[in-house]
């Protein structure tokens, strides 16, 4: 008799389990759906109200590397314009510069002598500091356009003027 209801004791514990196990599926099954008809703060909403206008895009030629100053920083967005023979002169900037070519081949000769040519359609970083003087020279027949935008320490100019380097034919 005793292993009678041992026997009997194991399926009411087996079914019991079968059922707790179809409860559980049934909940999460029922919750999955009701998710489906559930507003969602997640779905997209359509906007109104707002426009927007790429005015200038470029590609880096490798990764970017963008460092803010140190405390509050200026963030300023610039239109730049190099005629034809026309240049920079030399300078330096206290923060980071992200520049796009909009038009025109820019042609920049940097601290070390190296030259740096950027057409149309590309984008680079300028450096800051003291150690990273730069002129941009317009040596094309079109009008360079640039899209700038600085990243500068609060209060600071856009640009101080340098010293050129002397890089002997390159100048």
């Amino acid at each position: 008799m005793r292993i009678g209801r041992q026997q009997e004791r194991r399926e009411r514990q087996e079914q019991h389990g079968q059922q707790v196990r179809l409860g559980k599926a049934l909940v999460v099954g029922g919750c999955v759906a009701a998710l489906g008809f559930a507003p969602s703060a997640a779905v997209a909403t359509p906007g109104s109200g707002v426009s927007g206008t790429v005015v200038a895009k470029g590609t880096s030629t490798g990764k970017l590397k963008v460092k803010t100053p140190r405390g509050r920083t200026d963030v300023t967005f610039r239109t730049i314009t190099v005629e034809p023979g026309g240049s920079t002169g030399w300078h330096t900037h206290r923060g980071q510069l992200i520049a796009v070519v909009k038009s025109g081949t820019l042609t920049r000769t940097l601290d070390d002598c190296s030259v740096e040519v950027t057409p149309a359609g590309t984008s680079f970083i300028e450096p800051a500091g003291a150690r990273h003087r730069h002129i941009g020279r317009n040596l094309g027949t079109e009008p360079v356009v640039l899209w700038v935008t600085y990243l500068l320490p609060e209060g600071s100019a856009l640009s101080e003027d340098a010293d050129a380097v002397d890089c002997g034919a390159n100048k």
